[in-house]
């Protein structure tokens, strides 16, 4: 594994570089420019940041008459604010005009920490999968999160870039280009496929070598791209091994695992099971113990494939 980054320090420097190459990209800032790690280019082209302070509407707003205006803006916040705060300024301003928004958020999931439930968006995957025309990104690390800012540039439409504020290991270095919509292959396996998204890409691919040494072979899916998300890999997936785990930092209802299981149901009926929150609100605490308390880990990534193939050998 590489180094250990944060998602949004990929997104920091690929908005950076575009910044130079582009001089259409403009970015916008709800008061939180370090937080997200746009400070750097707001500090190299002051005339194409737009502080708009605490009001995570009129950013949204201003993105999209920027974006109507043939910009690309890139409006940052945490993710709390920009799918829960400002979420019918999303629907109507960005989506419903098919405006070219990229909306890149930080501190998802229970790895905020500890600012506590307020600040942990865990059902944010939900709620923009949710919206017509709105293209849904979760990368696994900052060398993903780099890529996927870069392809969304290119992307003509609202997409919904979901970062994390802790470091993970960097575990998507050398797979090829990246593609929105395609999701990667990590390793192949014939016994359970363990698709993943955010920092939870790098917990399967551990779960993967801990069930390797009980005698069990897992496939592990990077499924980067939640919307439009990549029903081809997963059917396949589906055939080949006959029981899938999911693994999100998010609720199970409505973000990577329900996506899957809508695909599963409809194509390829086949044992799933989802690791993820369960209904709750997240609390206040080091990133690590919240994920162990709400069963976001390696060692519950190998009960669920476990549990999963169980299933599998009871339906044959």
């Amino acid at each position: 594994m590489g180094k250990i980054l944060s998602g949004r320090e990929g997104f920091g420097q690929a908005l950076l570089e575009m910044g130079s190459e582009n001089e259409k990209i403009v970015a916008l800032c709800a008061d939180l420019a370090e937080s997200v790690k746009v400070h750097f280019f707001a500090e190299k082209f002051p005339e194409r940041y737009f502080q708009i302070g605490i009001a995570e509407q009129d950013m949204i707003g201003t993105a999209a008459g920027l974006a109507l205006s043939g910009y690309i803006p890139f409006a940052t916040t945490y993710a709390v604010f920009a799918a829960n705060r400002a979420n019918e300024q999303i629907r109507l301003a960005a989506c419903y005009n098919q405006a070219n928004v990229k909306i890149a958020v930080s501190h998802a999931g229970l790895t905020t920490g500890e600012d506590g439930a307020t600040h942990q968006a865990l059902e944010d995957i939900a709620s923009m999968r949710a919206m017509p025309e709105m293209t849904v990104i979760v990368p696994a690390d900052a060398n993903e999160a780099y890529e996927a800012t870069r392809a969304s540039a290119e992307l003509d439409g609202p997409v919904y870039l979901r970062l994390g504020r802790t470091p993970v290991p960097t575990v998507t270095k050398g797979y090829g280009k990246y593609k929105i919509g395609k999701a990667r292959k990590v390793s192949d396996g014939k016994d359970v496929t363990l698709i993943a998204c955010g920092i939870m890409v790098e917990k399967a691919i551990v779960a993967s070598e801990m069930l390797a040494q009980e005698g069990i072979n897992a496939a592990v899916v990077d499924m980067h791209t939640i919307k439009p998300i990549d029903e081809e890999m997963i059917i396949k997936q589906a055939e080949e091994t006959g029981c899938i785990v999911t693994a999100e930092e998010h609720s199970i209802i409505g973000g990577l695992g329900g996506a899957v299981a809508e695909v599963v149901s409809e194509n390829c009926p086949v044992p799933l099971v989802r690791v993820g929150t369960k209904d709750t609100f997240g609390e206040s605490g080091p990133p690590e113990e919240l994920l162990k308390k709400y069963g976001l880990t390696s060692e519950n990534i190998v009960e669920a494939a476990k549990r999963a193939m169980s299933r599998k050998k009871v339906n044959v």
